[in-house]
């Protein structure tokens, strides 16, 4: 009798110890161990949004997130299809030593708080319309949809991060003149985007945007996060350098364009690009010389780019930024697909690039006391998408590398304050 209730205890010491060891999860984020790469995203959101703490483990096994052990996160990934380890407090410490060490270029970087995401669209956009909104909807990341209004009204200061995509900041709707200006579409888009115009008191939907830009300029100067797509990019930035500059044809403001005003852009006023030539013809589908769009000759199966390597413990902004499991991401087209490298300014990192073409396909910069991000092109999973197309199923690209660079700035806002250095 004796002699049981010692096995007894003994069981019980051990039970009790193997759940104190047990404390942590790991979510591996490497190319052999994820079955959900997109949605171990949406889980450590969800675990911030609870108000509890993760780490990012930049570089450990493709840029793996520690979290808390408990119940429910375990059958959160369970639900959501996320492969995740337990992991014991030995191990734990032993995976943080070796993250720490000098001679790894590792790094834990704490996640403290959800950042609150807007989305910077048209309310009638399908979320298919934008990869942004595609990806967030499927790794179940909340975020708030806002236009011309809501950034007129000062609301940007409710978030942290704003997400802007395939939109036209010039005024010139898009540039798709040519091909669609007789489809029923474009003519209600136009019709619409002059309305909205005028409800907030401009003469002209260049004037609108132009305001907009501003706003969003001194949302990031401001301390805001940024990230921008395909044509919001350049856009952006020459609605930015054509301030008090009217760059429209006829066909888009109803007036002449300034004459000369190649002259009078200012490249100061920019975030990214700069010497750069703006297409003044409104028949082709292009705004300047920043996209490298015609210009490229790169076959389908050969349009890859590189993600740089840094120092994880020196330069954790772009490592983080760039954390994924390969360091090459299949290519893809967008009305910009990707920026002519020597047009960049030389203040502005160039994260992912085809050295080969001469162009940037992923970029970023400080602003002010804020961020930003360009990424070339519309959907990292439809090479050539165009008007009309189907949306991208993302349950069939659970591990795609070029949406995970989008993810990777969702929760880059969300990072400890700490040795920021780009």
């Amino acid at each position: 009798m004796q002699k049981m209730k010692k096995i007894l205890t003994l069981m019980f010491v051990l039970l009790f110890s193997n759940a104190s060891f047990a404390s942590y999860i790991l979510i591996p984020m490497d190319h052999e161990s994820q079955k959900e790469h997109l949605k171990a995203y949406g889980i450590t959101y969800w675990v911030l949004e609870k108000g509890q703490k993760a780490k990012w483990l930049l570089n450990y096994r493709g840029g793996s997130f520690l979290l808390p052990d408990t119940p429910e996160i375990q059958k959160e990934c369970q639900i959501r299809n996320v492969s995740f380890e337990v992991l014991s407090d030995s191990r734990t410490e032993q995976i943080l030593e070796e993250i720490a060490s000098p001679s790894r270029n590792m790094d834990a970087v704490v996640l403290e708080k959800a950042p609150k995401i807007a989305v910077y669209s048209p309310k009638d956009n399908l979320p298919w319309d934008d990869a942004v909104t595609l990806v967030l909807t499927y790794a179940e990341i909340p975020y708030t949809v806002i236009y011309d209004e809501e950034v007129l009204t000062d609301q940007l200061l409710l978030y942290d991060w704003l997400h802007l995509h395939h939109e036209d900041f010039t005024g010139q709707y898009g540039k798709f003149y040519r091909a669609y200006r007789n489809a029923p579409w474009y003519i209600e888009d136009k019709k619409r985007a002059e309305e909205r115009a005028a409800k907030l008191g401009f003469s002209k939907v260049s004037d609108s945007k132009l305001a907009v830009a501003l706003k969003i300029r001194d949302y990031v100067v401001g301390g805001g996060f940024m990230f921008a797509m395909c044509s919001a990019t350049d856009t952006f930035d020459i609605a930015l350098s054509a301030e008090g500059v009217d760059i429209c044809e006829p066909m888009f403001d109803g007036d002449p364009s300034d004459p000369n005003y190649q002259s009078k852009i200012d490249y100061s006023k920019t975030f990214a690009f700069t010497n750069f030539i703006l297409e003044r013809n409104p028949m082709v589908y292009e705004y300047s010389s920043i996209d490298t769009t015609d210009k490229r000759r790169v076959p389908k199966e050969s349009d890859y780019f590189t993600l740089m390597d840094y120092s994880a413990k020196w330069d954790p902004i772009p490592t983080m930024l760039c954390q994924n499991h390969t360091s090459v991401v299949k290519g893809f087209m967008g009305q910009t697909t990707a920026f002519a490298a020597d047009q960049i300014k030389s203040n502005v990192l160039i994260m992912g690039e085809n050295k080969r073409n001469g162009e940037a396909r992923y970029i970023h910069g400080i602003k002010g006391k804020g961020f930003f991000t360009f990424y070339g092109g519309h959907d990292p999973e439809d090479y050539q998408h165009r008007v009309g197309d189907p949306p991208t199923e993302l349950a069939l690209h659970p591990n795609s590398p070029g949406y995970r660079l989008i993810l990777n700035n969702v929760l880059f806002p969300a990072a400890k304050k700490q040795k920021q250095k780009t």
